[in-house]
């Protein structure tokens, strides 16, 4: 060993830990479930930390929290500040707008230790392939542990001012481990009540629970146990039985590496078996007087520690450097790519191991309260740096352009004259500025930065699971009923649909669940290959509020899922998923025929072959750069709807003109753009559409003269 005291195997550990988180984040070998070094992180964190703490209170008698929280921040900041400014500088080159301006604003959370609460707010999916992840996203971990480094010691000096009321009068000698007994009574406490509330939020909101101190505090709290019983235990323990709970411990943490997914329900019951086969891991290598066990000596061997001696570093820069990588070329990393990421990462990891954090761990100041201006001097650098690049990103603008008019363009992109349609001329003029290339208008609508966020609001009518209940919009006392069936494609035309009942005095009901078509195919549930029995429960709710409304206008929208459960297997195979939505869209009709006086299918809205906040967000970006044809898998699908409902006798109202001209799809048209992502109409574009489509249904008077503006 090193130094006295210190266990190489611990920094094994360490290394299974970020080794398993790299592999997994970078998709090396088969480590689906590698997201679960993490949790071997937390359980060695909270042995290491309740250690330290433990024999201060031996020595001294008592625990000062200046020294602790001293020696974190020399620990912890340094590193964490620095990679965070260089991710922040490294967003604001290589990557959009908007992701840089959501990366300095991430910085900032991480650099207060609340990374998690934010990605909880917003809902962030740890395990989403098809959003931009932050590039600072893994800062959400640095923040469970460090919110737990907040209430670890003061709890364990409540602890040790109960046990001194209880000493007063007496020998310290006849209360012997009161104090102990306390500490472990509490924490134990803290831990069952995480894990209970573990077991419940994963169940309840998944996305919430990953992110959550309350979910993963009992995790900490195993190893604070550990930390406190294993010195009373380790001795009992036989060559033989370390052997064996090493063996089984790096088992436990390698089965849940290989065979948890990210469809696996997290942290919840799964998070036990990293989590207790790390804590067999600790406590096989406790005893070191017979000698270290074979997993600890495997543990303990010299490219194992340097691993583990780095792995904050590594763990701190893998993350960013994947994500701009990434970013920036618009597509994931090939294995040659991969490889040379791994060598970047190993030149970065080592020299900030080497120049930020060994020197600032090792610095001892005196008076050692010094130490704790390390927080507020983070604080400050990454804030300086987070408002320098907001900033100039938020004043990112060349010259002023104007928005595009119809006036300036005499043709369509096909030679045509311009539709005497206002609305379809201004997409056509849009359309031809996109083919000349001209440059994107300055003031648009929604603001570029605010485009992910911009969705519909459904107020109380957000039907999440069952029970579902009935959540009529508009006028109560209306005479006429307008019902909208469909899923988020149904939700994106709220903004005009509400406007369109206010105008006509209609009460409204929106239907609508995003991801869940109601058209009759078997949807898979979101992250699995699994039939989405909510999804099943909705439709038929749904479809039964339809028949007891019997409203004076159904109207239909919906897009294709991208899976489908077919023949008790899902697929997301082109030919099948519209042959199936086609069929579903026949069933859904006949079972419909008759429940409303009318009934129109409204056509599904273009899907975009980019990514428009994406695209407009690039520095040089122009709005031929941002156009394109309409994928082809959408096209078809929205073929088989118009079919369908030619065959079942429904109208069908067709919006592609609204979106495209001549298989030119403008992300821009007027000064609005048209799609919050690929296939999401913003709110700003949906209400522009409102008389058009209020026209289209019938529910609007038609347009006064050619050439007036809608």
């Amino acid at each position: 060993m090193r130094t006295s005291g210190f266990r190489d195997d611990i920094q094994g550990v360490r290394a299974i830990a970020v080794l398993a988180v790299v592999a997994y984040h970078a998709g090396v070998g088969p480590f689906p479930g590698g997201f679960v070094g993490l949790d071997v992180f937390f359980v060695v964190s909270g042995f290491l930390i309740t250690s330290l703490l433990l024999r201060e209170q031996q020595r001294t008698g008592r625990v000062s929290l200046v020294r602790f929280y001293a020696s974190r921040a020399r620990r912890i900041l340094p590193a964490a500040t620095f990679v965070s400014l260089v991710t922040v500088a490294g967003a604001w080159y290589f990557l959009n707008l908007i992701d840089a301006r959501e990366a300095a604003y991430d910085a900032l959370w991480a650099s207060l230790f609340v990374a998690n609460v934010r990605f909880a707010d917003e809902e962030t999916d740890y395990f989403a392939l098809d959003s931009a992840p932050s590039p600072l996203q893994h800062y959400w971990s640095l923040s469970v542990e460090e919110q737990f480094y907040v209430v670890l010691p003061l709890l364990i000096l409540g602890c040790l001012a109960w046990a001194a009321r209880g000493r007063r009068g007496a020998q310290p000698s006849r209360v012997p481990g009161s104090p102990t007994r306390a500490i472990a009574t509490a924490v134990g406490v803290l831990t069952l009540a995480s894990f209970a509330w573990s077991l419940y939020a994963t169940a309840q909101s998944p996305q919430t629970a990953y992110f959550s101190t309350f979910t993963r505090i009992w995790e900490l709290g195993v190893g604070a146990l550990l930390a406190i019983g294993t010195p009373h235990f380790a001795g009992m323990l036989t060559t033989r039985a370390r052997n064996l709970l090493g063996a089984l411990g790096l088992a436990a943490v390698a089965l849940a590496a290989v065979r948890y997914t990210g469809t696996t329900a997290f942290p919840g019951y799964a998070a036990l078996l990293p989590v207790l086969g790390t804590a067999a891991l600790m406590v096989a290598g406790a005893e070191q007087r017979s000698g270290p066990a074979a997993v600890q000596r495997l543990l303990g061997t010299a490219p194992m520690r340097a691993i583990g001696d780095a792995s904050y570093s590594i763990y701190l820069w893998h993350w960013p450097l994947y994500v701009i990588l990434t970013g920036h070329l618009g597509r994931g990393l090939g294995p040659g790519e991969t490889a040379l990421m791994l060598v970047a990462l190993a030149a970065l990891s080592w020299a900030s191991f080497r120049w930020v954090e060994t020197p600032f761990r090792r610095a001892a100041p005196r008076p050692i309260g010094r130490a704790l201006v390390l927080y507020p001097v983070s604080v400050a650098v990454v804030l300086a740096g987070c408002l320098a690049s907001a900033t100039w990103v938020d004043q990112h603008r060349g010259p002023d352009v104007p928005a595009i008019a119809t006036s300036e363009f005499s043709q369509a992109p096909d030679g045509d004259e311009l539709a005497v349609d206002p609305t379809i001329a201004l997409v056509e003029a849009s359309a031809e500025a996109a083919r000349e290339d001209a440059p994107i208008p300055t003031d648009l609508t929604p603001a570029l930065l605010d485009l992910r966020e911009d969705k519909a609001d459904l107020g109380d009518c957000d039907y999440g699971g069952p029970p579902f209940t009935l959540c009529p919009r508009g006028a109560d006392d209306a005479e006429r009923t307008l019902v909208v069936l469909g899923d988020s494609h149904g939700r994106h035309w709220i903004p005009a649909l509400e406007r369109i009942a206010d105008r006509a005095g209609w009460t409204a009901y929106y239907l609508v669940k995003p991801a869940c078509t109601p058209a009759h195919v078997v949807t898979v549930e979101q992250g699995t290959d699994e039939a989405w029995e909510d999804c099943a429960a909705f439709n038929t709710w749904a479809q039964e509020q339809v028949g007891e409304l019997r409203p004076d206008l159904l109207v239909i929208s919906t897009s294709a899922p991208a899976h489908l459960v077919v023949d008790g297997s899902a697929t997301s195979d082109e030919d099948t998923v519209v042959a199936q939505m086609r069929g579903g869209f026949d069933a859904l009709l006949a079972d419909l025929g008759g429940s409303a006086a009318r009934t129109v299918l409204l056509g599904d809205t273009p899907r975009l072959p980019f990514e428009p906040s994406e695209c407009l967000g690039t520095r040089d970006a122009t709005l031929g750069s941002c156009a394109g044809p309409p994928t082809g898998r959408a096209q078809r699908v929205l073929e088989a709807s118009r079919q369908a409902a030619a065959a079942s006798g429904v109208e069908f109202v067709d919006t592609t003109p609204w979106l495209c001209a001549v298989d030119v799809c403008p992300a821009v048209v007027g000064s609005t753009i048209t799609m919050r992502d690929r296939s999401h109409l913003t709110t700003a574009y949906a209400t522009r559409l409102t008389k058009p489509l209020g026209r289209a249904l019938g529910l609007l008077p038609a347009r006064k003269r050619a050439g007036t503006a809608d």
